[in-house]
């Protein structure tokens, strides 16, 4: 296994600078700013999630390459501002982590994960206390730039760890049960986009409260549910074709026989497998 020394790094950070050199680099990479490889940033961070759930590591290890790269890219525009460069990045990721970690580059000791977690908080909020931060709150510090479904899934477990949380999955599931029912009267009672909005919402917020309480990671699970719709209706195409016409030419309840069959076939499949 190959060593990622100091030269490796330096001659990355050479690439990135002659590519982004405005009289002899690349015109596309010199012409990038922060908000225009924001986008490539988080696609190439799903990529990463996306080869660990394939079990795909020949591609993780290029896919961990391309997101180093939106890091080297980052620090490179920053050190032509004169802000910081990817020696300040480095420094400042191993500061935090020594700091964050007092039971282990100190002494401090912890009976256990929880109360690891309430330190780790209380490390946070004194960081934001010291950097001027008045915010006081429980939920300060989640950062609105995350997906939602990930906000959604820190502003509950922040405000489990002052004892607002369901006791476990079957409050959950009725709290879902009565916010489906709510959307179906929406639905019954003609509502427009801000009421359905507001309801979908909410369903959308217990769901990934229900998959907390599962200890399932609600993206692995969404990313799980679509490779399988994927799977499913490129199937459902294959048997169309083999009928001598497309899905487009057949009726709703044809493709739902499709469906079915498709789904059978897999059943069947992971049944022998198994």
């Amino acid at each position: 296994m190959s060593d990622a020394g100091p030269d490796k790094v330096t001659r990355l950070l050479a690439v990135m600078a002659r590519l982004r050199d405005p009289e002899r680099g690349c015109p596309w990479d010199a012409a990038q700013t922060f908000d225009s490889i924001v986008p490539y940033t988080i696609e190439e961070s799903y990529e990463v999630a996306d080869a660990i759930d394939r079990r795909d590591f020949a591609a993780l290890k290029d896919e961990l390459g391309d997101l180093l790269l939106q890091v080297v890219f980052h620090a490179r525009m920053a050190e032509e501002q004169g802000l910081f460069d990817f020696g300040d990045v480095v420094t400042g990721i191993s500061d935090k982590l020594v700091r964050r970690h007092p039971h282990v580059f100190a002494d401090a000791r912890y009976a256990d994960a929880a109360e690891q977690s309430r330190a780790w908080d209380a490390i946070k909020r004194a960081e934001r206390a010291a950097r001027g931060d008045a915010d006081t709150s429980v939920l300060a510090g989640i950062s609105r730039g995350l997906p939602e479904w990930k906000r959604a899934l820190k502003l509950c477990d922040r405000a489990a760890t002052v004892g607002f949380d369901w006791p476990g999955p079957e409050p959950v599931l009725d709290k879902l049960q009565e916010e489906i029912g709510e959307v179906r009267a929406e639905f019954a009672a003609g509502a427009g986009h801000d009421r359905l909005l507001d309801e979908i919402g909410d369903v959308a917020f217990v769901l990934v409260n229900l998959a907390r309480h599962a200890g399932i990671d609600f993206s692995q699970a969404l990313r799980h549910a679509n490779a399988k719709f994927e799977r499913r209706f490129r199937r459902m195409e294959s048997l169309a074709a083999a009928d001598g016409e497309g899905l487009a030419g057949k009726t709703l309840a044809e493709q739902d026989a499709l469906w079915d069959r498709a789904k059978a076939e897999e059943s069947g499949q992971q049944a022998s497998q198994g």
